[in-house]
């Protein structure tokens, strides 16, 4: 940066040395040599830009306001839509005829401001929708909104009808002297109309007026989605209004109002190219401004009429077009800064935590300089760049330029992922659509590149950024912030929703007019918006979990269910191998001989039993005459996993390791055990169809002792065995077979193969012993934690099955605490039926599961998981529940957000303040200084979620 400006200044002094003395070249050589001396100082204290800064704000400041243009998502697009546009006005300078000036200027002003990244990106997806459908699939879920046919014949036609506008009153316009009877007159007046119809219809969209006054006609106290949709009927219809005038009337009026300007007249004139050139490009690009600009020169014409005024007389409606439209930023701009300062300085005193020993110090030298403060503010807005409060301090400096995106990088290059991510990636689309609606309608104010917006929903914080803007079309990025809450941003989450609830929730209004009580801070509310999402409820599962009636019903509702989900496993696998031909002219096959693994103590895979941090805490109720299995820490993963118990000796007695460390008496059980395991014969089916059911024969084996069969034969399900099987046609529906399932429930063989695989899966989660799990068993087990033994050896060995018995273990505990709450199921068809809601319309899991992930992004109706309060020690449960809620959105200040991460950006790279704890980054209810902060983009920020750049159109 500093070779730059130092080779900067010399260029400039040697080219006064060496060419012709010019007086404005002299005096600007006699400004940089006194500039020169404090360039250390402007280096130190960040006022000077980076390079790369320096030219992008550069090209979007000539961008904008020389060529009509607006800042764009990306540098690339930047850059070519710099060249492009400037391309174009110097073009028009070398067209002969007025004509063609007027029809060049209005086809390229209506085609630079459309999206034509967009258009073109759908154009290369239709030709590869011809020549690869597959790949064609996979560009279409990508960001981008692809243009249809209708949306081509709709922009084809607008552009036809404005080069036929343009071109018929251009050339047969008498171009007489402006009066009041002239027909540029008369558009003019047709411009004022416009401009102030389209601006109340703005302001009565959003809840205030102002950002003071609340508006009597917005809906009052809103709450749900089918409340606030019926009490917007009629903003809905003010809406479709106002987006017809903006987007079809206001333009051709415009037009009108260009095309009969005499200043056309004038080719080859530097000033007409540059000011016709941005003014027809504006009537699309930007149109609200645009009017206004033309309103407020229109009105000026009326008012002056005096020729010799230096406005008429040197000035042509193009270069006045621009004057008002700089004015008009640079205008804006003062107000925002203003009110952030005042927010600053004000806020300084009046919050307690704000207040500090040099605070009334700061506020009288603040009060003593006010004029080099409000020279600070006035240079800081005539260079468009961040009003810098040092430290966020009452001390303000003049902040580096910067473009719009204010961070280098792409867009949405780089955000702190973590699994909250997932809940933002899924709402983005349905946000997208909905921000859309309410730009189109003006419900969020005066959209331009720059704007800031907050929305809030429970626990979610969304950041928008406004990155460009053109003729139906807006690009955004979306950010999410993080859900888990540290004390300052608990703070300021309280603050942003009182604000939000004193404008949306009110129960009261004893006054006419309401005045917004927190005018002060830098959030604004404006409106709700209908989103599809994820609501978020935990439940304490006090006086369930721990209830012996309830786990009573869970053991057997354990069996059924079991029984449910292997069955219904078997059959969709069978039928996903195809049918089994039935050999010897339909004699039963004999069932082969199980095989038998004598592996003593196989791993439990680690992606099934892999445990999360919050499960460590349950395994302290194991002592040393537990047998349960102890959690250990794998060191190469990092993940918990379960394995065999190590339990410390009895005292006095007396035990003999093996080599492989397990004790001779252990193994010596362990033989016994499985010499008592059932081997079962070779059979054969008594139905031939019983192959539809048939279970896998890695599965054929079985882990119950001899001794306990006859015992835990009468545990076994088998009415409910019998009418799932009498439920196999609807898995089916193409065959007959209404007959078919009678006679495999009459096969003992088939029957007793399901009764040895699912009292298996049960006592691998159980044990053998007849006795009521304990809450943290179960909350164990459900994290797929299941305390070690023999059983549990035999169901790792089988992945497959394991995955089974953990869903249908987690689809039983959330029956036990649906029957809790809504009461016990009647019958079994009832019982079916909720298991295949649970099986289509929820995923009942753990958060932290990769199917989780998978399951918000498929958007499933439901999700379910089992969760411990370590701090209560309390069980709870957490449902997310999809459906379209409303979520509550406000404007902030735009020039409060730049100017808090300027002061970031300074704060690191110039300050190299790091500390974690610094005041400038604590808690501000008026400033949300540390959502502010979180919002930056990383490494300064750390956002858990960050969208490339969003296409949204507003047609």
């Amino acid at each position: 940066m500093r070779p730059l400006y130092i080779f900067f200044f010399i260029a400039v002094d040697l080219a006064h040395r060496f060419t012709v003395n010019l007086p404005a070249l002299e005096q600007i050589n006699q400004i940089f040599h006194i500039l020169f001396v404090f360039l250390p100082i402007l280096w130190a204290m960040g006022t000077l830009p980076p390079p790369d800064a320096l030219f992008l704000w550069a090209m979007e400041q000539i961008l904008e306001f020389g060529l009509g243009g607006s800042p764009m998502s990306s540098h690339l697009r930047l850059l070519a839509m710099f060249l492009v546009s400037a391309g174009t006005a110097i073009a028009s300078y070398f067209i002969p005829s007025t004509i063609g000036v007027v029809l060049f200027m209005t086809g390229f002003g209506f085609l630079l401001s459309l999206n034509l990244s967009v258009i073109g990106y759908s154009e290369i997806e239709g030709k590869i929708r011809q020549r690869a459908p597959a790949k064609s699939k996979t560009l279409h879920n990508s960001s981008k909104k692809l243009f249809g046919w209708w949306e081509c014949l709709f922009y084809f036609i607008l552009l036809v009808l404005a080069l036929i506008e343009a071109s018929l009153l251009h050339f047969f316009s008498e171009f007489l002297v402006f009066s009041e009877i002239s027909p540029q007159t008369i558009i003019s007046y047709i411009l004022m109309v416009l401009f102030i119809v389209t601006w109340l219809l703005r302001e009565i969209q959003s809840v205030y007026v102002f950002g003071i006054f609340r508006n009597p006609f917005y809906p009052k106290d809103v709450r749900t989605v089918t409340d606030f949709l019926e009490k917007q009927t009629r903003l809905v219809k003010v809406g479709v209004v106002r987006r017809i005038l903006l987007t079809l009337v206001s333009p051709f009026a415009m037009i009108a109002f260009l095309s009969l300007d005499s200043s056309l007249q004038v080719l080859h004139s530097v000033s007409v190219c540059i000011g016709f050139t941005r003014a027809f490009r504006m009537v699309w690009q930007n149109t609200e401004n645009a009017l206004l600009e033309m309103a407020v020169v229109s009105l000026m014409k009326l008012l002056i009429f005096n020729k010799d005024f230096w406005w008429n007389q040197s000035l042509d409606t193009g270069i006045k077009l621009l004057l008002v439209g700089i004015i008009h930023d640079r205008l804006f701009q003062l107000i925002t800064k203003l009110q952030f300062a005042i927010a600053v300085l004000l806020t300084s005193w009046t919050e307690k935590k704000q207040r500090r020993k040099s605070t009334t110090t700061l506020i009288t030298v603040n009060i003593i300089f006010f004029p080099v403060v409000m020279f600070v503010i006035v240079l800081s807005t005539l260079l468009s760049s961040p009003l810098l409060p040092l430290f966020t301090l009452p001390v303000f400096l003049v902040g580096f330029p910067r473009p719009v995106q204010s961070w280098p990088g792409p867009v949405g290059a780089t955000a702190c992922i973590c699994p909250d991510t997932i809940y933002y990636e899924q709402m983005v689309p349905s946000l997208s659509a909905a921000l859309g609606s309410a730009m189109a309608a003006g419900s969020l104010g005066l959209v331009l590149p720059g704007s800031h917006y907050l929305c809030r929903f429970q626990d979610r914080l969304i950041w928008i950024l406004v990155l460009e803007r053109g003729y139906t079309y807006c690009c955004i990025n979306i950010k999410g912030l993080e859900l888990q809450e540290t004390s300052c941003h608990t703070v300021e989450a309280r603050r942003v929703d009182e604000v939000f609830e004193a404008a949306f929730e009110q129960e009261e209004y004893a006054r006419a007019l309401p005045i917004n009580e927190h005018f002060g801070n830098i959030l604004t509310p404006c409106t709700v918006l209908p989103v599809r999402l994820y609501s978020d409820a935990r439940s304490v599962l006090s006086g369930v979990i721990d209830s012996n009636e309830h786990l009573q019903e869970f053991k057997g509702d354990l069996l059924k269910v079991l029984v449910w989900m292997l069955l219904r496993y078997c059959y969709k696998r069978s039928n996903a191998l195809g049918k089994v031909e039935i050999e010897n002219n339909g004699v039963p096959p004999l069932i082969s001989k199980p095989e038998w693994n004598n592996s003593q103590y196989p791993q439990v895979p680690s992606d099934i039993d892999s445990l999360n941090i919050d499960t460590l805490d349950e395994w302290s109720d194991n002592d040393v005459f537990d047998d349960e299995a102890t959690i250990k820490k794998d060191k190469e993963n990092g993940k918990l996993k379960v394995l065999p118990s190590t339990s410390l000796p009895i005292p006095g007695s007396v035990e003999s390791q093996s080599i492989s460390g397990k004790s001779a008496e252990t193994v010596s059980e362990d033989k016994l055990y499985y010499a008592a395991m059932t081997h079962l014969p070779l059979l054969e089916f008594s139905c031939a169809h019983s192959q539809l059911l048939r279970i896998p024969e890695e599965w054929r084996s079985s882990c119950l002792p001899k001794s306990k069969i006859n015992e835990v034969k009468q545990l076994f399900p088998e009415d409910w065995y019998k009418f799932v099987l009498s439920q196999l046609e609807s898995f089916h529906p193409k065959e007959n077979l209404s007959n078919i399932p009678e006679e495999i429930a009459k096969d003992e063989v088939l029957k007793d193969l399901y009764f040895h695989l699912v009292m298996s899966c049960y006592f691998s989660f159980f044990g053998i012993d007849n006795t009521l799990p304990s809450p943290s068993h179960i909350f164990r087990a459900y994290n797929s934690g299941i305390p070690w033994s023999l059983g549990l050896d035999w169901l790792a060995e089988k992945p497959e099955l394991f995955r089974q018995a953990l869903k249908a273990f987690r689809y039983t505990f959330k029956l036990m605490v649906d029957k809790a709450i809504l009461g016990p199921i009647e019958d079994f068809r009832d019982l079916a039926s909720c298991l295949k809601e649970y099986e289509h319309d929820w995923y009942i899991g753990l958060a932290s599961d990769e199917e989780w992930q998978e399951a918000v992004i498929q958007e499933k109706p439901y999700l379910f998981s089992l969760g411990h309060d370590p701090n209560m020690g309390v069980y709870t449960g957490r449902i997310l529940t999809l459906q379209e809620l409303l979520v509550q959105v406000g404007k902030l200040n735009a020039e409060a957000v730049r100017g808090q991460w300027a002061n970031l950006s300074w704060e690191l790279l110039y300050a190299t303040n790091d500390d974690e704890e610094r005041y400038s980054i604590q808690a501000h209810p008026v400033l949300l200084r540390n959502l502010t902060v979180q919002a930056a983009d990383p490494p300064l920020g750390y956002p858990v979620y960050s969208s490339i750049p969003l296409h949204v159109p507003l047609i």
